[in-house]
């Protein structure tokens, strides 16, 4: 079975290194169309063997993408295509459509109440979006909350399909060495005790909220792994408040493992997740957490992570306390979790779209 994957872009982030980790998983033969933006998550997805075709799209307006995406999916004889994200939702599910493809898929990483990968869901998004949605399957839901939200705009409970996020616990396995030479590069001392977030810099992920927390903790230090809008701001508000020696900026790494070595404690202030796959990672490196919002620990708790407010208060008492016990994620959680039973759950998925009555594997 060859099933063709569209994103719009494989920069660092979330829904880009799903696709990473779930791509050798998968029994179905894959390939990858980036519509823009072939990042280094590209130089990873190729680097591991799969095929990246970049469409070149040059503008959200760009419509010559939809018959150039439509002659490359016809040409490649898909039978399955899976969109990922907003844009290539919306651009993907037509294209397979004009290709002749019936097995559509989308995968629903993003969707908040009243955004929608950083952008308002204004009554035009939500339009085109439900526009495109009649045109595929199934959307896929990486958590119960992105499906209550799905269907409270009007898909069709019947068409949604909540398969979790996945990791692989390997890939982030606590280094000490790592550990060191990370908190060198970012001239954090080796001794020192480091709070951490990871995710893009921006307003609603609420990142000002733990500079506060820190800096009411003394002798501690800030580590922010990712980049975006918000990252002057932040640093502006850890001048202010005298702290710019204790918050170091890692920006935008291509993955989250060093950084999380770095730190004692992780911390992600976000009052709203799709999933909350940093979180997760940080439980499977061994840190202890403390969160706002992240769906999958809010229908099942690990005793590693404590669930707080999103106030400046509740995140400085719980990162004093979570500094003063042992991490490490319970192995259910790590279990419930892992990656390869995504890329099972897709496959099936598949296989039940194409041919309900066949076995699929790699080589049919």
């Amino acid at each position: 079975m060859r099933v063709l994957h569209v994103i719009t872009g494989l920069g660092v982030g979330g829904a880009e290194h799903q696709l990473r980790l779930v791509l050798p998983r998968l029994a179905a033969d894959p390939a990858v169309v980036t519509l823009t933006n072939p990042g280094p998550v590209a130089a990873a997805i190729r680097a591991a063997g799969f095929p990246v075709h970049d469409l070149g799209m040059r503008g959200n307006r760009d419509l010559t993408a939809v018959p150039r995406l439509a002659a490359f999916i016809r040409a490649g004889r898909f039978d399955v295509v899976h969109t990922h994200l907003y844009r290539a939702c919306v651009y993907g599910r037509i294209a397979a459509r004009l290709a002749g493809v019936r097995a559509v898929v989308a995968t629903e990483h993003s969707l908040g109440d009243g955004i929608i990968e950083a952008r308002p869901t204004t009554a035009a998004v939500r339009a085109l979006y439900l526009a495109a949605e009649r045109l595929g399957r199934v959307t896929v839901a990486v958590s119960e909350a992105v499906r209550q939200r799905l269907v409270a705009w009007a898909v069709p409970d019947r068409r949604i399909t909540v398969i979790p996020n996945g990791i692989d616990p390997a890939e982030l396995r606590h280094d000490p060495a790592l550990r060191l030479q990370t908190r060198a590069r970012l001239g954090i001392p080796a001794r020192a005790r480091v709070v951490g977030g990871v995710g893009r810099l921006e307003p609603t992920k609420r990142f000002d909220v733990l500079v506060r927390a820190v800096a009411a903790l003394p002798d501690t230090t800030l580590l922010l792994a990712g980049d975006g809008p918000a990252r002057a701001r932040l640093a502006a508000l850890a001048g202010e408040l005298g702290i710019a020696d204790r918050v170091a900026f890692a920006g935008g790494l291509p993955h989250a493992r060093a950084a999380l070595c770095a730190m004692d404690v992780f911390a992600s202030p976000s009052p709203q997740e799709t999933f909350g796959m940093a979180v997760v990672e940080a439980l499977a490196a061994g840190l202890p957490v403390v969160y706002v919002s992240c769906p999958p620990l809010e229908a099942r708790p690990d005793p590693a992570a404590r669930r707080v407010p999103a106030t400046p208060d509740a995140l400085r008492d719980a990162v004093r306390a979570a500094l003063a016990r042992p991490g490490g994620a319970a192995p259910e959680t790590l279990a419930e979790h892992d990656i390869g039973r995504v890329a099972g759950a897709l496959d099936q998925l598949y296989a039940r779209l194409v041919r309900p009555d066949r076995v699929w594997s790699r080589t049919t």
